[in-house]
């Protein structure tokens, strides 16, 4: 689904991302982790189309510069880390955001793009709030709501940077459960960045460790989560502990 060979991009002169390489498979969930400023969210942006790169970038068969801005916003749909949103939108209008791709230009919702975007609301119990404003919600009716306008896209492919950024345990295990569900139940494909190592191990099926812009270690989440891969990569210690599905993470006071 997702393939991506000698990516590189640079941003200001200096080279942020260097040389990776990346497959995701239809339905499959990869996640990328690495320290801060090793090039994750830029690499995501770039896969989404909305960065130049260097090397190649391919979904479902199709080089990402090929399609034009309507047809990659039909295949992949991107929930960022801090989404802009205008000030007093309704719930229901930012999800039929999403449906912009299907409307003509100087164009109106149609019933279907309506239909759809209530579906959606449906699905991740969004309903009851579909009339009230973003600025209103807490953190996890938001994530849900950003998430939603992803969803409305039709997309097969959902690219998730931090999406569980600023939200508290229980939020952020409601917006990844309701991910993995949805990714079961429509055949989605996730690729995603998240800072939480033991969060990101219950999750993924594959993990892609970026350093320095690099690929850094790739392979299942106990093939990545590794006390001496985040000790050299990190500069931290940790215990890593077998949970129910991954690996578990646990920090470890410096001696002295």
């Amino acid at each position: 689904m997702i393939v991506v060979r000698g990516l590189g991009i640079s941003l200001g002169g200096s080279r942020i991302v260097d040389g990776v390489d990346l497959d995701v498979g239809a339905g499959e969930w990869v996640t990328v982790i690495g320290p801060n400023g090793a090039g994750k969210s830029t690499a995501l942006r770039a896969i989404g189309g909305v960065l130049p790169f260097r090397g190649s970038v391919t979904l479902d068969g199709r080089a990402v510069e090929t399609l034009s801005r309507r047809e990659r916003a039909r295949t992949v749909a991107t929930v960022a880390q801090s989404p802009v949103v205008p000030p007093g939108m309704r719930v229901l209008d930012y999800v039929l955001l999403g449906r912009t791709p299907y409307i003509p230009v100087l164009g109106r919702e149609s019933a279907a793009d309506l239909a759809a975007a209530h579906e959606v609301l449906e699905s991740l119990d969004l309903t009851g709030l579909s009339g009230r404003q973003l600025d209103t919600l807490s953190g996890g009716e938001r994530q849900r709501v950003f998430l939603a306008r992803a969803l409305a896209q039709g997309a097969r492919v959902l690219l998730l940077d931090e999406p569980t950024t600023a939200l508290d345990i229980g939020h952020q295990q409601e917006v990844l459960e309701l991910v993995d569900r949805l990714r079961v139940a429509r055949g989605l494909t996730v690729l995603a960045t998240m800072h939480d190592l033991s969060v990101a191990g219950e999750y993924a099926d594959r993990m892609v460790l970026l350093a320095g812009g690099r690929v850094a270690a790739a392979g299942t989440p106990r093939q990545v989560l590794t006390a001496d891969l985040l000790a050299e990569h990190y500069r931290v210690r940790v215990r890593v502990i077998e949970g129910e599905h991954g690996p578990l993470v646990v920090p470890i006071r410096p001696a002295g």
